[in-house]
């Protein structure tokens, strides 16, 4: 599906789902709004699905994985192979968020959309655009129409997974480098310094943070990106797993699917995706609020809180799979939870 097609289909969730999924929470035998942001997630669920009995479904993590160019100028620990190896361990159940997404039955679905290598993996779906993008120290990551291709991956990934009964949806990403291109986006769409929004990533000592904050600065500078135009600034400074994220919350909206929005690089990718269709936020489920410096400026910009807050910065989905754990238990209470008539105890009431 066209990314210009699938912006004209998306629609505002059920309100009258929504309403009466607020009844139901309010009948369930406890007390009102006692569960908190889990009954307002589910509550957005039943808006999302068009009915107040949401069926979740299978529930997957889709993890986008690409290479950065941008790795050659020294910002993070390790180069670029880590991003075939992690990727592969995907496939092998070996990375952390495949051992965490197994308590709760889910599924990781490993895209390549830009590894700087020729993977031949048969458990890996395979999605390349590039072998990996451009340095954005020097000049763009990728062209404008390349950038809209790895959206509309994204968008056809969650029509797929919905036609084989996926439910819920986490997003996903790896790809060495990927906090740089995160925080350079933030930087600009948030009209935000750049040191203010630059982090360790996977642990730079102070010399390597003060390089990357640099070279950030060094990009933006060289590409000029249109902070009004959020495909102008994914496509000159962002990456490929943040486009192909980006499709999946655009996807989620056009298809009905919750999407759950994992950390720092996902919620960048949940924000480039709100500027290109705004009503996608709508069917977001924040995970957690990321360690990174800019976590937070970025749900606060979507106008999402977390769930759950556990200083996690690992990536890959792992929160994500934290907060999925969370919404179904919620889901279990709010099906199967007895209700006041039931037991025959005069109801609780609002007061404001």
């Amino acid at each position: 599906m066209k990314l210009s097609e699938a912006i004209e289909r998306i629609e505002q969730p059920c309100t009258l789902s929504m309403a009466s999924a607020q009844q139901r929470w309010d009948d369930i035998a406890k007390p009102i709004g006692s569960l908190g942001k889990i009954e307002g997630a589910i509550k957005k669920i039943a808006g999302i699905a068009g009915s107040h009995t949401p069926d979740l479904g299978k529930q997957c993590v889709v993890v986008m994985c690409a290479d950065n160019g941008i790795v050659g100028q020294g910002v993070t620990q390790s180069d670029s192979m880590v991003t075939a190896i992690v990727t592969d361990n995907f496939t092998k159940g070996q990375a952390t968020v495949c051992v965490m997404a197994k308590t709760i039955g889910a599924d990781i679905i490993p895209v390549d959309i830009g590894i700087a290598r020729d993977m031949n993996n048969p458990d890996l779906i395979n999605r390349k655009l590039m072998y990996g993008t451009n340095d954005i120290s020097l000049g763009s990551a990728m062209t404008r129409e390349d950038a809209i291709k790895a959206i509309e991956v994204g968008i056809e990934m969650v029509g797929d997974l919905k036609e084989k009964g996926y439910g819920m949806i986490a997003t996903g990403e790896m790809g060495i480098g990927n906090t740089t291109t995160s925080s350079a986006i933030v930087s600009v769409l948030l009209d935000r310094a750049v040191e203010e929004v630059t982090g360790r990533g996977a642990g730079l000592c102070d010399e390597g943070l003060q390089r990357k904050a640099d070279v950030i600065r060094r990009a933006i500078k060289v590409n000029q990106p249109d902070r009004e135009d959020a495909i102008d600034v994914l496509s000159k400074i962002g990456g490929l797993d943040i486009a192909g994220m980006a499709g999946l919350y655009i996807g989620g909206a056009v298809h009905r699917v919750p999407i759950v929005v994992d950390g720092f690089i996902s919620a960048v990718a949940a924000l480039v995706a709100a500027e290109i269709a705004p009503v996608c936020k709508d069917y977001m489920i924040p995970s957690h609020v990321s360690a990174e410096p800019a976590g937070r400026h970025v749900l606060d910009a979507l106008g999402l809180s977390p769930l759950l807050t556990c200083d996690m910065c690992l990536g890959e989905g792992t929160g994500a799979v934290a907060g999925m754990s969370i919404i179904n238990m919620g889901l279990a209470v709010y099906r199967d939870m007895t209700t006041f008539a039931d037991i025959d105890i005069e109801a609780y009431v609002h007061f404001k």
